[in-house]
């Protein structure tokens, strides 16, 4: 077992040094006492000595300080670059509001001087300097009386200012126990702008940087609240018509650019007088306030119609679009908040049933009209489940050799209680809800398994929605049809409308040409109702035009209708078109279209629309009168 010894005067001194003291003093001593015998009395020895070990006491503690003083100094220089390196400002007070500690960081954030911002410097000489520096616009007075007020009651206080360059601060103040108080300083502008980032998307399209439904909503409420008595508040419903088209065919960047258009459009006609919003979609939103009289709505409806009709370029593709809007009015239509976007809903389906591009102010039996058609939404799904449709055919009569040349499928629902339901009353509907491109591939496909079983040189015309006509995939849904039926492509029309070609000129051109790839005729419908047929007829390769039947109307009366018959007649031939008169119904329209050139007619003169069978007995009987007849 050893037995450690220690030197009672070392302390927390160096141990070498405070050794060699005692060895050296204990030689002293032992000297001293060994002449003293010779030359000194003991007592003078014994006094010599104990001086001598007093001055090496008074050397060990003199040491023993030395060493305090250097660690103390080391731990100071520790805590300064501690507090000096920190990210936030730190200042400590004592009781007398004196600053004890002012770091680097505070100093900096600040841009103030280190020969005033520094131990002994009161608080109010501290403000004071900011001040006149520029980080504080405020009473100095009041601001330092505040927080050393709160201080003295124990309080803590939190507060936010602005430094220079437009950063953001945060400064707590906390009491301290022993009196006096320590304030950090902490730089947020980061922090700041990423909540008020979050802030913005929560409230914000990100899209199109317009409000979203949540702050419309509260827009709104704001605005029904500052309703005053004499004033009037509008909120519209804008749908975006065939924006789900543009998206088919040319894909979810082009619709966002379009998306985006709209909105910078929907700013410029509302300035700073109203709010814009989009609410999801390609729905968007409008608050219009203070209005004092139903032309100032009209204005702005009208400002809004041209801002959206106006072609737009995106990205190299010239769009033009068109817009369905419902009209609610405060306080008239409500003035709950629930209640008046109801009928601005109300409003927008009633203007959408209208046949879109249109807008409808609410009226009181909307609501019904709205339950009947979604009504019969819900029906028209079934009927498609369980196979509730049918085909009708109505003939095309070649005018000169007087036999059929084709027959057009017409879509008829027979509803179980309803009875036959109008195609004007279904289409829309299935056109609205994207159940169109399931119909119309029935219709296809249908079309082409009867048409096979007809004369060879009979063919059979099918029309072509233009939801239909922007899907992608109809030049292969087409060729599919006809692989399944065994159908010549020859023998199959498609008949589409302007409102095909209206939306995006290109985007149908291509579509065209794969169609007529695949062998199959093209006809544009309903010639003559739209404002820039002419150019269309210049631009892609129709083989038929079908002439309204506005125009065949008056064909024997004084007008202009015979004059425009024969325009187009003359405008097809030079083209290698044919042309078809639809809606004949007198022996008198027959006998004008046939001189003035047209084509083919088609209309109850001759036949109406019949069934799959009526129309194979027709071909049966007619084919055979005109055999007896040659």
């Amino acid at each position: 077992m050893s037995v450690e010894h220690r030197n009672p005067w070392s302390g927390n001194a160096d141990s070498g040094s405070t050794k060699g003291l005692a060895f050296c003093a204990g030689l002293l001593v032992g000297s001293l006492l060994g002449s003293a015998t010779a030359e000194w009395s003991v007592r003078e020895g014994l006094l010599m000595a104990a001086v001598v070990i007093l001055a090496v006491i008074v050397l060990l503690v003199l040491k023993r300080h030395q060493i305090s003083d250097e660690r103390l100094a080391a731990e100071r220089r520790n805590l300064s670059t501690a507090v000096n390196n920190i990210p936030q400002g730190l200042v400590l007070y004592d009781a007398s509001a004196r600053i004890i500690i002012c770091n680097r960081p505070y100093i900096d954030m600040f841009g103030l001087s280190p020969d005033i911002a520094k131990p002994g410097c009161t608080m109010h000489r501290l403000i004071a300097h900011r001040q006149e520096t520029g980080s504080f616009d405020g009473d100095v007075d009041a601001f330092c009386d505040a927080i050393i007020r709160n201080v003295r009651l124990g309080k803590g206080t939190r507060q936010l200012t602005e430094a220079p360059g437009g950063r953001a601060i945060e400064i707590v103040n906390k009491p301290l126990a022993e009196g006096g108080w320590v304030a950090t300083i902490e730089d947020i502008t980061e922090r700041t702008r990423a909540d008020e980032k979050i802030a913005h998307m929560a409230h914000y399209d990100a899209l199109t940087d317009l409000p979203n439904r949540v702050l419309f909503r509260e827009r709104l409420e704001q605005a029904l609240r500052a309703l005053r008595s004499d004033e009037q508040l509008a909120v519209m419903y804008i749908d975006i018509d065939e924006f789900k088209s543009v998206n088919d065919a040319l894909g979810h960047q082009i619709g966002d650019e379009l998306l985006k258009a709209i909105a910078d459009r929907l700013r410029l006609c509302l300035g700073q007088t109203g709010v814009a919003a989009r609410l999801g979609g390609d729905e968007f939103a409008v608050i219009q306030t203070a209005i004092r009289s139903h032309t100032e709505t009209m204005q702005l409806l009208a400002a809004i119609y041209q801002a959206i009709r106006e072609p737009i370029d995106c990205c190299g593709h010239l769009i033009t679009t068109d817009a369905s809007i419902g009209i609610a009015l405060a306080p008239g239509d409500g003035l709950d908040l629930g209640q008046l976007l109801r009928n601005a809903d109300l409003a927008l389906y009633g203007a959408k049933s209208d046949g879109r591009r249109t807008y409808r102010f609410f009226e009181a039996g909307m609501d019904a009209r709205a339950k009947a058609r979604r009504g019969l939404e819900l029906e028209l799904r079934q009927a498609i489940a369980d196979g509730g449709f049918e085909l009708h055919y109505q003939p095309l009569l070649h005018l000169e050799g007087g036999t059929v040349s084709c027959c057009e499928a017409l879509l008829r629902w027979r509803h179980p209680e309803r009875g036959m339901i109008s195609p004007a009353d279904f289409i829309p509907i299935a056109e609205d809800t994207g159940l169109i491109n399931d119909l119309g591939h029935w219709v296809l496909n249908t079309a082409c398994r009867e048409a096979v079983n007809w004369p060879d040189h009979v063919h059979v015309a099918v029309n072509v929605s233009p939801i239909q006509f922007k899907s992608q995939t109809l030049a292969l849904n087409v060729a599919a049809a006809l692989a399944a039926s065994g159908l010549a492509a020859a023998r199959l029309e498609l008949e589409i409308t302007e409102a095909v070609l209206i939306r995006d000129d290109e985007a149908a051109l291509d579509i065209l040409h794969q169609l007529r790839e695949l062998g199959v005729r093209i006809a544009l419908d309903d010639f003559g109702t739209g404002y820039s047929s002419l150019s269309y007829l210049q631009r892609f390769p129709f083989d038929k035009i079908k002439i309204d039947r506005a125009f065949i109307k008056d064909l024997g009366a004084t007008g202009a209708s015979s004059t425009i018959v024969q325009a187009v007649v003359n405008i097809a031939a030079a083209s290698d078109m044919t042309t078809t008169a639809e809606g004949v119904e007198t022996e008198q329209q027959r006998t004008m279209l046939r001189l003035l050139g047209c084509t083919e007619m088609q209309g109850y003169l001759f036949s109406r629309p019949v069934s799959g069978a009526e129309i194979r007995r027709l071909l049966s009987a007619h084919r055979e009168t005109a055999a007896s007849v040659a």
